[in-house]
């Protein structure tokens, strides 16, 4: 074979290699999704902690009142709610969660949840992953929607058992 032969296939070979994905393969990475207002989010991400899953709750740190004090601040700036949004508070946040959401590979929706937590199930399941809706004891709202997640889940034990764990 001549050099420029193997110089020509070098070349299709390496424009054949699939590129990376950055998004994460890992079957466990969980990006637990929820509300900074629902006490049952650290206590749900413990127990899939416990059965071996790599958990990302750390926006939960920010506490309960974190959306209201960044209202609170930008208003009193004289800013409106889209100046906020376009605000660096708001795009460290917002890069802080996307990255993250990018790399699960498995979301789950802890219920009651608000718009934003929506937002990145819907998200993770534009991206083809798997996603899970954890029904909280009482469920007083129907929603058809949720048929798009993956399954919907009446209590931690069907969501491990979703997750491929028998309890």
């Amino acid at each position: 074979m001549s050099l420029a032969t193997a110089s020509r296939i070098s070349r299709m070979e390496t424009r054949m290699v699939p590129r990376q994905s950055t998004v994460s393969r890992h079957p466990k990475k969980v990006y637990l999704i929820g509300s900074l207002r629902n006490p049952a989010v650290p206590s749900i991400g413990a127990t899939l902690r416990r059965e071996g899953f790599d958990v990302f709750d750390d926006w939960f740190a920010a506490g309960p009142e974190a959306d209201d004090k960044w209202r609170e601040y930008e208003e009193a700036r004289g800013r409106t709610y889209i100046e906020a949004l376009q605000g660096k508070a708001a795009t460290n946040v917002f890069c802080f969660d996307e990255r993250n959401l990018n790399e699960c590979n498995t979301a789950v929706l802890v219920l009651p949840a608000g718009k934003s937590g929506h937002m990145e199930l819907g998200r993770c399941i534009g991206q083809g992953k798997p996603t899970y809706i954890l029904l909280p004891p009482a469920t007083d709202r129907w929603d058809v929607m949720y048929r798009f997640a993956t399954a919907v889940c009446p209590s931690i034990e069907d969501l491990l058992g979703h997750l491929g764990l028998t309890v």
